[in-house]
């Protein structure tokens, strides 16, 4: 990590984002405006998932906001989990409302009902839609883009005749999250199975996508649960089966949120501001003349011409022909985090050449005109990988797998906070019980992340009783 993310991460986060020109401040508490750069990051995504979810054949749909406070009661487990973050509508057009609306946490109870009207025989089964929406958890600490009173999210719902289907839909989005989060932020995450004390609300079981952040702490990327017939049952979403009898679907939800961003951010950024892996980048290369080149208009218009190229292979690009300074210019694009820069100036035209630097690289590289198309190309795929392969590294280099009490894991936190280093994540025995699993966190901080699905080392024996392990999991401290 650089200097100002060892001495205080937080703080260097939100100066990146801000000088970055990625979000500004709402007047409402916990809340936050997306700037045009931040919301194309948020567009890209939406893109990648986009593309996936129709392969699928699940189709876009779009429910109200409001949500009557009567739906939340119908489902216990629901209701409890989201309470205290429940922002209500009481009034409206100077009347008090007969019944509250709550803001929505999350649309389980608002699609449940639907479903039950929509859904009456097998032949309508599956029924798999998604949203693409804003939700509110009024937040008592917040954090722009990884935990804010209101942000956005898309929520997948399903409905199916078993819990074979149901758990395959369950199990396929969480691979789609790796696919995406991994192969297009280039954050590397792990899959497992969430304790019961981090299931959501109402859910049989949840599955998540973890990563952990430059300051070795976790984000939990997404999330897939399968609810089993807890919400059929609860909103009445019944069928009329094979054998003509009517039975309970079994259904599912999964989600991701803007939190990506800030995942991405604190993934690959460094002490120079963002650093953006190619497939969401709002701009992949930016053009910048060099040298006096006002004196010769040929330069820019020959920047003019390769932008045009460029444009019509794909590539989102910039011609930065302002009056700004070159140095200025160098170190806002690098703040930005734009992957790559190509500068263009009397010399380099004489040597028909331009010469390129790639955000993650020191060196510049001179590169003939006549092969920059395909060079740019090769770059920015090249960079894609090279990023998820560094913080492949950097995740690799936090991870402790021979701590196995609860002594040795305070000692090993204390050590690295000594040393003013992440104390990154820790791999655990687990005995399965509610007060081991509290125990840690009121002792260390320490939550469980999730119960791996391919743990790289297996725990026999639980880290806080030294009694047979029942699961080996991921523990460290979470955003």
């Amino acid at each position: 990590m650089t200097n100002l993310q060892r001495e205080d991460f937080s703080k260097w986060y939100i100066q990146t984002i801000q000088k970055a020109d990625l979000m500004d401040y709402s007047p409402v508490r916990g809340c936050m405006i997306f700037k045009p750069d931040g919301f194309e990051i948020w567009e890209h995504i939406q893109e990648e998932f986009g593309v996936r979810f129709k392969e699928e054949g699940i189709r876009n749909a779009y429910f109200p906001m409001l949500i009557p406070e009567s739906f939340f009661t119908k489902e216990a487990d629901h209701i409890e989990g989201f309470a205290p973050e429940l922002p209500w509508v009481t009034e409206a057009a100077g009347e008090k409302l007969e019944e509250r609306l709550a803001l929505r946490p999350t649309s389980e109870t608002m699609i449940g009902t639907a479903f039950s009207n929509w859904i009456n025989s097998y032949r309508d089964l599956p029924y798999e839609i998604n949203q693409w929406a804003n939700v509110f958890r009024w937040e008592k600490k917040t954090l722009p883009f990884l935990r804010t009173s209101e942000f956005l999210w898309q929520e997948g719902h399903t409905a199916h005749e078993n819990e074979e289907d149901a758990r395959n839909r369950t199990m396929r989005m969480l691979d789609i999250y790796k696919e995406v989060i991994e192969g297009v932020l280039a954050v590397p995450v792990y899959q497992g199975r969430k304790t019961p004390s981090e299931r959501f609300a109402g859910a049989v079981d949840t599955y998540s996508v973890e990563a952990m952040m430059k300051d070795g702490k976790a984000v939990q990327a997404g999330t897939s649960h399968f609810m089993g017939t807890k919400f059929a049952e609860a909103f009445d979403i019944k069928y009329l089966n094979r054998d003509n009898k009517h039975v309970f679907c079994n259904t599912t939800s999964w989600g991701v949120s803007t939190r990506l961003i800030g995942s991405l951010i604190m993934t690959h950024g460094d002490e120079q501001g963002l650093v953006l892996p190619p497939k969401v980048a709002p701009t992949q290369v930016v053009l910048l003349p060099v040298g006096p080149w006002k004196k010769k208009p040929e330069i820019v218009e020959r920047l003019e011409e390769l932008q045009k190229q460029l444009k019509a292979k794909g590539i989102r690009v910039t011609l930065d022909d302002s009056d700004n300074s070159p140095g200025f210019k160098f170190n806002e694009w690098e703040l930005k985090g734009v992957p790559m820069r190509i500068e263009f100036g009397p010399r380099d035209m004489e040597n028909n050449q331009v010469m390129t630097k790639m955000r993650d690289l020191d060196d510049k590289v001179a590169v003939s005109l006549d092969d920059i198309e395909e060079y740019v190309e090769k770059s920015l795929e090249e960079m894609q990988v090279r990023l998820l392969e560094t913080a492949r590294q950097m995740r690799s280099s936090h991870e402790y797998t021979n701590i196995d009490t609860l002594d040795e894991l305070k000692a090993h936190i204390e050590e690295k906070r000594a040393a003013g280093e992440p104390a990154g994540w820790v791999l655990a025995g687990w005995d399965g019980t509610e007060e081991s699993e509290a125990k840690i966190k009121e002792e260390t901080g320490f939550t469980t992340r999730n119960i791996p699905f391919v743990p790289a080392v297996e725990k026999t024996t639980c880290i806080v009783t030294g009694k047979p392990a029942k699961h080996t999991v991921w523990l460290a401290r979470a955003y």
